[in-house]
């Protein structure tokens, strides 16, 4: 499927590939037969960088292998509320352990050499794929856990605790960023262009692409698509340079054209994210191998990446255990327990024992 699409882009005028990519979120989680690695709450618990960094070469060869270039991962969400119903895509309620696991990033997109500028994207071959450090940012940090809600935080409080793993990752070569659907202070993040502009691509220094979230710019307004032609101006001027447009993908091109066309977006906007989709391409080799590589098929679900997931299932595991009574602790459960009652809507469902 990938391959039609990208034949399709090489016959067009100019003959540049087009960029495919899929949420390879623990492992190529879209895919029969791929290997599933614990979510990120899981690997989290693990302490161990190193082991995420095999993960992520091994989710890389896994996404190749399927002909995909692109990982929307990683999720590098610091949750700080357990009420919001993605935090197991959280590593880390602790800013700190989020940046450990950053390390997986090179693990996707290869070891970024020592000399390479800072900022600017890595990706070290045809094994390794682009990755996309998300939601940027505060995702995890909204008011109550409230999905795609407000997180009130003050500027000091968003540089310690959501953005340290983004530098982190800038460091580390990652190409692209993903912006959250949630807003900062009442401010939709994916209109925030003291945030997108201002500090990830200014201060930072961030030189790979900007890219929206599914329907990310319908959801800038309420009700979502409530004034497309303002969501599409206010997206872009705050410094979005890839849009993920499912369905209404004609209506997006004619009210970006008309935008342009009347100056409301002016063309060094789109120069500059064109530059920055470009570089991303040329840095990952897309122009010299577009097309998949049909030798790492056998990389899908291969044995040495199942005995690497059972291993990060282990050290996944956390021992709960209390003293405050010697003679009779409640945790660990002790072996001779011959009945455990686990309940709930979670109790039988596989999609969430694998992590959701």
């Amino acid at each position: 499927m990938v391959n039609d699409f990208q034949r399709g882009s090489l016959s067009t005028r100019l003959g540049i590939p087009m960029i495919y990519g899929i949420d390879s979120v623990h492992g190529n989680n879209n895919v029969y037969k791929a290997t599933i690695f614990p979510h990120n709450i899981g690997l989290g618990a693990s302490r161990d960088p190193e082991l995420v960094n095999k993960i992520g070469a091994a989710t890389a060869l896994e996404t190749r292998a399927t002909g995909i270039p692109y990982a929307f991962a990683p999720c590098i969400a610091v949750c700080r509320d357990p009420r919001w119903g993605r935090c197991y895509e959280s590593y880390s309620e602790d800013p700190q352990i989020v940046k450990d696991m950053t390390d997986i990033i090179p693990g996707l997109q290869g070891n970024i050499p020592t000399d390479s500028p800072k900022g600017v994207p890595f990706v070290a071959g045809k094994n390794n794929v682009v990755a996309c450090s998300k939601h940027y940012v505060g995702d995890g940090g909204t008011t109550k856990g409230i999905n795609e809600n407000n997180t009130v935080i003050d500027w000091q409080g968003l540089l310690s605790i959501h953005m340290p793993a983004y530098h982190t990752s800038i460091m580390k070569g990652v190409s692209t960023v993903m912006i959250s659907y949630s807003s900062w202070n009442g401010i939709k993040m994916h209109a925030n262009r003291e945030l997108i502009t201002g500090f990830l691509k200014n201060t930072l220094g961030f030189k790979g692409f900007v890219i929206s979230d599914w329907e990310g710019l319908d959801r800038i307004t309420y009700p979502p698509h409530a004034n497309y032609s303002y969501s599409i101006q206010a997206g872009i001027h705050a410094g979005i340079d890839m849009v993920m447009v499912p369905y209404n993908y004609k209506e997006f091109i004619d009210g970006l054209t008309f935008h342009v066309k009347n100056n409301v977006i002016p063309m060094s906007r789109i120069d500059d994210a064109v530059r920055r989709i470009l570089r991303v391409k040329f840095v990952m080799g897309l122009f010299e191998n577009p097309l998949a590589d049909n030798s790492l098929v056998d990389q899908l679900g291969s044995q040495e990446h199942r005995e690497l997931a059972r291993e990060a299932v282990r050290k996944s595991l956390v021992l709960l255990k209390n003293g405050q009574s010697l003679n009779r602790p409640l945790l660990p459960l002790p072996k001779k327990t011959s009945k455990i009652l686990v309940a709930g809507s979670h109790a039988d469902n596989l999609g969430y024992q694998c992590g959701g």
